[in-house]
């Protein structure tokens, strides 16, 4: 049937090529938007004025000597009317069109008996041909691979997906806005790396011919920035994409967009001041309430957030003591939970799995979740009260983790031991432990001052939208079709 429709429309085609008329022509005649024609119509139509309105038509109601068209642009909705009595050739031009196609159509403005604002077309431009069927017509977009795969037909048919990335870009332009308000700066930092770093993750490596090295797809923003702290810097953030080769869930995606600023001469305790006014203004101007559903469940961003101390939750969930279990301790506990974990994952892996199985999904309003074992974050300054925790953060809503903040760690001397420590459990198999970056490490020698550091990723947006993470990005990556 497909098929059939698709030879219908190439026949239309040729009959248009046929008729001298180029079925795809640079220029479109337009001199109005559809909201422009609906915002200035009553005096357009009083003074019957020619104007020229252009987009896809998405309906058509075909009743013998007139036809009305639904034509739309990006701004909405406009009908289009074309009468035997007043259009030239308008048997022709009855017979090419179909749905999908671009057209332009120009004419005076006018009301129908029944009140819609219309346009009456006196003269008619073919502007793009369409020679598939859009697919209401032929077999619907429910499937979500198809929608997710063909994004392009998705945000055509379907106005709450569009709706989701006219979201997006509010909820990220409400971020940029509020730094810069703040007086950080916006940097862009380079996506690849000669060394990955800034987080516990397996990177994207690739070769490049001019210099003959390979190099890896930036799984973090945090090194680079953190090198401009210690050239002066005070205040600097970047909203880019970063690229982590794991596996796709509800949650995770392997390129993404993460915003990350840090800020000199603070420290965790200013960081989450700071970051629970900022959250607090991203969703409501985004969503225009605090409140947000999540699996059934209402989700008040409104509120003061809790301090909840990770050893402590910990300890309640699983009846180990992080600080102080063994290795061995807490891979039995991640056998008899059933996490199934890896042989060479290291201590701070472990405690992860157990948090994620055990603590993460009781917390479902907004809370801070702080202060976990040192093994958790070799990039985060040590408590001076337990130099067995980190002053890290992280903000814990809807059973999942959406941002994570913590005092920097600027001893360069600790971060060696720690970036050792690393090594040493990639040398034992653990893919996604951080690498010792010599680079990094020469920078902090030379001095970086006190600092808060904090990143999140756009998965808060798929939460508060109560959707997969990859249903919230315009184009996913898909498995090509063989």
């Amino acid at each position: 049937m497909l098929e059939d429709l698709i030879g219908e429309r190439r026949k239309k085609l040729e009959e248009i090529k046929k008729s001298g008329i180029d079925a795809y022509p640079a220029v479109s005649r337009r001199t109005l938007t559809v909201a422009e024609a609906h915002k200035k119509f009553a005096a357009l139509a009083k003074s019957r004025k020619k104007v020229s309105l252009a987009g896809r038509i998405m309906g058509s109601r075909d009743q013998g000597n007139i036809v009305f068209l639904d034509l739309t642009d990006g701004s909405g909705k406009f009908q289009v009317v074309l009468k035997k009595d007043t259009l030239p050739k308008f048997e022709f031009w009855k017979s090419v069109l179909d749905i999908g196609d671009f057209i332009s159509a120009s004419g005076a403005l006018f009301k129908t008996k029944k009140g819609e604002e219309s346009l009456e077309t006196k003269d008619a431009q073919i502007l793009a041909k369409s020679l598939r069927p859009l697919p209401s017509e032929w077999y619907g977009l429910e499937d979500i691979e198809t929608r997710l795969r063909k994004r392009y037909l998705d945000l055509l048919i379907n106005p709450e997906t569009k709706e989701i990335f006219r979201k997006k870009e509010v909820f990220w332009g409400v971020f940029r806005d509020y730094l810069k308000k703040e007086k950080f700066l916006e940097v862009e930092t380079p996506v690849l790396e000669s060394a990955p770093g800034g987080a516990e993750a397996e990177p994207f490596k690739t070769h490049m011919n001019a210099l003959d090295t390979d190099f890896y797809l930036r799984i973090s923003l945090e090194l680079p920035l953190k090198k401009l702290l210690v050239a002066g810097f005070e205040k600097v953030f970047e909203i880019g994409r970063i690229f982590r080769n794991e596996g796709i869930d509800k949650e995770h995606l392997q390129d993404y967009t993460q915003l990350e600023f840090y800020w000199a001469h603070r420290d965790y305790n200013d960081l989450m001041v700071f970051v629970q006014k900022m959250y607090k203004s991203v969703i409501k101007k985004t969503f225009g309430t605090f409140i947000t559903d999540y699996e059934g469940k209402k989700v008040n961003w409104g509120k003061g957030w809790p301090k909840l101390d990770y050893v402590t939750e910990f300890k309640k969930e699983s009846g180990i003591d992080p600080t102080s279990v063994s290795r061995g301790e807490l891979f039995k506990k991640a056998v008899v939970l059933g996490l199934e974990p890896e042989k060479n994952l290291g201590k701070g892996r472990l405690i992860d799995l157990i948090l994620k199985k055990t603590v993460r999904p009781k917390l479902v309003q907004p809370c801070f979740l702080i202060d976990p074992p040192v093994e958790m974050e070799p990039l985060a300054k040590r408590s001076p009260k337990n130099p067995k925790v980190v002053e890290r953060f992280q903000i814990m809503a809807c059973g999942t983790e959406l941002g994570k903040g913590f005092s920097e760690l600027n001893d360069p001397l600790d971060q060696r031991v720690r970036f050792e420590e690393q090594e040493r459990e990639r040398a034992a198999g653990d893919k996604e432990a951080q690498r010792l970056d010599e680079e990094f490490l020469e920078a902090l020698e030379y001095g970086m001052p006190p600092a808060a550091g904090f990143g999140v990723s756009e998965r808060l947006f798929a939460v508060l939208m109560d959707k997969p993470v990859r249903e919230t990005v315009i184009f996913p990556l898909m498995r090509p079709k063989k």
